[in-house]
This record gives C-alpha cells, structure tokens and sequence, in this order.
C-alpha cells in the first residue's frame, strides 16, 4: 500500500508545474461534433434516471433499487470492473438505514382525581423509538432546571421544567442523565393557538428522517404549552410555582399529580447500496507508490416528495443530481478508453446523500481501500445549470493539496476561477465534505457553482421540487466541467508507459 500518498501527490503536483511550459496544454473545449456526442449520451442517462418510472430514486423504494441496478449495469457498459473489492458484494456495497417518523404521541394528567389530557395543539410526546410511555408516573416541578438539582429529587419522576428561551437542552439533558423518567419542557411563551411553538416543534418533527442503521440518536421529548399547564393544574396553582421559581433559592416542588405519556414512531430498517467500479491501475497491488483517485457523484434523490392529490409528486432530480451521475458515467467512459493508467480509478455512486451525506459516511467508515491511498476525490453535484464557457466553482479551494494542480490545468482550458464566497459557502453539503474531514482530497469543481446568477434562479425554483426535470437541463458548462476533469484525472492517474 502506499506509504505517503500526500507526498506523493505534492512531488507530483510540483512536477507538474515545473513542467507546465511543456505539457500539452488540453484543448478548452472539444469539436462540435464531439460536444454533440456528449450531450447526447449526457441527455440519454439523465432522461432515464429522472424519468416517472424512477419515481424520484428514493432510497429503500423501488424506484431506488431501479436505479441501483440501471447503475450497476451501465458501470459495466462504460468500461468498469467491481470496485467493491468484496467477492460477495460485487458492484453494490451494502447501506444499512433505518427511516423513522413521529408518531401519535399523548400527554395526561391525574389532578386530584381529574383526568386532563392535552390536545395536540397544547403538548407534543415524540421520541426516535419504536415506542415510550410512562404510566402513573409521581411529579416534581424543577422551575428552570438548575444544575444544583439533586438526582434523587428528580430520579424516576416525570419532570416540570420552565424555558425562558423555548430550548435549553443542555438542562434538559442534564436532568435525564440523574435518571427522571421524562421531562416536560414548559416554554416561557404563549403557544396555544396553531403557529404557536408546540406547533412548530410538531411541525418539526412530523417529517421523515432517514439515518444509519445503529446511529440514530436514540431522543424522547415533550413539549407543552404553558396556559395548557395552568389549565391542568389550575392557573392560581400554575401561577405560584412559575414566581416561586424565579428565587435564586427555589428547591424542586412534589406535585401531588400522577403523568401518563406515550409517544411512537414508525420505524423501519432498510437496505440501500452504494455503486462503486474501478478502472483497475497497471501498478501490482502493494505497490509503496499506488495511489486511487475517486470520482464520486449521489445517485439519490427525494421519492413522492408531494403529497397525495397532487398532480405532479414526483420530484424527479434531474440536476439534483441525475446530471451529476450522467457526467461522471460519460467521464468513466472516456477514461476506460485512454488508459491504461498506472494508479486506480474508482467510481462511486453514493446513496442517502440528501438524508444527510449518509451513504458517503457508509464508503468513508467501510471503504474498498485505504482512504489514506485516494490521492484526489473529485464530486460531482447538479451540474447541468450553466452555460459553455462560465466560470468554474472550485469547492474545497484552499483545503488539499490539489490546489495548485487544479488552478495550473484551469489555466491551460482558459476556464475563470467562480465566486470563490459561494462556492465555500456549500462544502460542508457535499458527499465530497465527509471524505475532507477524514484527510482526504476532495473538492468539487462546477461550473453550476460558479456564479449566483447561474446557481440562484435554480435554488428559487427547481431545487428539491417537481420542477426538476429533464427538460430544463443546461449541458455547455457541464461539458467544459467533464473536459477539464478528464484532464486532472489523467495527470493524477499517470498513463502507464508501455512495456519495454
């Protein structure tokens, strides 16, 4: 395996630059012709990925698998082998997700005999679990919550505690951990009607949310309205306890109330996959000085993004970011065809990315090699917005080791360097910015991200929306950006010299 790959990589960037005045420069842009033919095989993949029948490549839907296996064969038309290195996952490496979604949940009181349940505009009961409740529970009134709060005061008891700021999780955390059964967070706000803040937090939490199987933050959380609390335990009651917590000296209050609370969530384990093909290096494995580079773009995108009724649902992706995997098919294939090279090319389609980067966590914790061995990681992401000749948004600009290289081969296709401020402002939204964090060089390099009066019109519009289609793809710029990466990959990959 190689020993310093970052060495490696900066003697080899220096050498590039010494010898810059001689290289062939590349050509800043193809025929005619050829560019006809890119487009053309551009068009094909994204029509296909962003089609009805893909239904919005969803994750753990059908429309996800689809896609998987459209991948899965088209890696191998262009020209690769698995690069999964796992004889028992050829192609696809497994992604273990878990999609979850707030449930019913109910909040009630035994006041003196009285039973008093909170409607759902007055109190919110949620948790990440399949299911909490919390029966005949005793209560303590903690006022705001202070870190002073001894545990056996709060342990095994259903937990009042006051917000002057409608958050606080750090005190609310603080008394789950001396063990209290629950802890109803009262926000010093009024909150009753809808658009209130028990609304807004059910609003919050009512979406689905996907995560790493195993990694789910396990979370229980009740929220309640404060006039719904006066009205439970009676506003003269409610009203004593809310001044008396205002004393620097307040000590926890029983409250002779028992609490009943559930909460649910719907939950359920899936399996999605990661793509990954490899042009395989001429350099013998274990060779000090093999080094990878990795092309990576997601293939995922947001299902039945509407509800139903509705006559367009599908958000189909289009930009976001069929455009994304259709360049990097189209680049794989052209580098199949130069090599061989003497240092890998892998290729990755990630799943899971607009759940949070998921699927690129998956590669970076379970990768194929060492990550210490990829050289340079180049992403690709909603690519087909500009126009032929744009600027170029270089992501990750100022991070790695690729600088120099990237900036010189710009400046042999005469391509200008974007808005360097918004280009930045989306590096920690990128698949790209979970291999950065681990030392990886990563960047992502755009011609869509270059310019806000290119990006803009399309995070107004069309991003994660049904308008995202085939129809409105723009291909100029995403050709300059396939050419100039075919150029980058080559001098990173090394052509193999021919046997002696």
């Amino acid at each position: 395996m190689i020993r310093n790959a970052r060495l490696w990589l900066a003697c080899l960037v220096g050498a590039a630059a010494l010898l810059g005045g001689c290289a062939k420069a590349p050509l800043a842009s193809a025929p005619r012709a050829e560019r006809a033919a890119i487009a053309e095989r551009l068009t094909a993949d994204i029509q296909t990925l962003a089609s009805d029948g893909f239904a919005g490549r969803q994750p753990g839907t059908p429309g996800g698998q689809l896609t998987v296996d459209y991948l899965t064969r088209r890696f191998a038309q262009v020209g690769l082998t698995s690069g999964t290195n796992d004889p028992g996952n050829p192609w696809r490496a497994p992604v273990a997700l878990t999609r979850y979604q707030a449930d019913r949940g109910k909040v009630e009181f035994v006041v003196e005999g009285r039973q008093v349940e909170l409607s759902p505009l007055e109190a919110i009961a949620v948790t990440t679990r399949k299911r909490e409740l919390i029966a005949d529970a005793e209560m303590v009134f903690v006022g705001y919550g202070s870190p002073a709060i001894a545990t056996g005061d709060v342990m095994g008891k259903v937990v009042i505690m006051l917000s002057d700021d409608s958050l606080n999780p750090e005190r609310r955390i603080l008394l789950e951990t001396k063990q209290a059964s629950a802890v109803i967070v009262v926000p010093d706000v009024e909150s009753a009607l809808e658009g209130g803040f028990v609304f807004r937090v059910r609003q919050a939490t009512s979406r689905e949310r996907v995560s790493l199987t195993g990694e789910i933050d396990e979370a229980f959380a009740v929220v309640a309205d404060r006039k719904a609390m006066a009205r439970a335990f009676g506003i003269a009651r409610w009203d004593a306890l809310v001044e008396a917590a205002k004393a620097d000296d307040f000590a926890p209050v029983a409250i002779d109330a028992i609490a009943n609370i559930e909460a649910r969530s719907n939950r359920r384990d899936f399996t999605s996959y990661n793509v990954i093909g490899r042009i395989a290096g001429s350099k013998p494995e274990g060779n000090p000085d093999t080094g990878a580079v990795l092309l990576m773009a997601h293939w995922d995108h947001l299902g039945m993004c509407r509800p139903e009724g509705v006559q367009d649902r599908i958000c189909n992706g289009a930009i976001d970011n069929a455009s994304g995997i259709a360049l990097m098919l189209e680049l794989t294939r052209r580098l199949a065809a130069a090599g061989p090279f003497e240092n890998d090319i892998y290729v990755l389609a990630t799943s899971a990315e607009e759940s949070g980067l998921l699927g690129a966590q998956a590669f970076a914790a379970n990768p194929p090699l060492p990550l210490e061995n990829i050289i340079a990681a180049f992403n690709f992401d909603s690519v087909a917005l500009a126009k032929s000749g744009a600027p170029v948004g270089f992501i990750g600009e100022g991070r790695t080791s690729l600088d120099p290289l990237v900036l010189q081969v710009m400046a042999e296709a005469e391509r200008d360097l974007g808005n360097r401020e918004l280009a930045q402002g989306f590096i920690e939204r990128l698949d790209s910015w979970v291999l950065l964090q681990k030392g990886v060089p990563a960047v992502m390099l755009s011609s869509a991200f270059g310019s806000e009066i290119t990006l803009g019109p399309f995070l107004e519009r069309e991003y994660h929306s049904p308008q995202d289609e085939a129809a409105g793809i723009e291909l100029g710029g995403a050709i300059d950006d396939l050419l100039l990466h075919e150029e980058l990959v080559k001098r990173l990959a090394i052509p193999a010299q021919p046997s002696p």
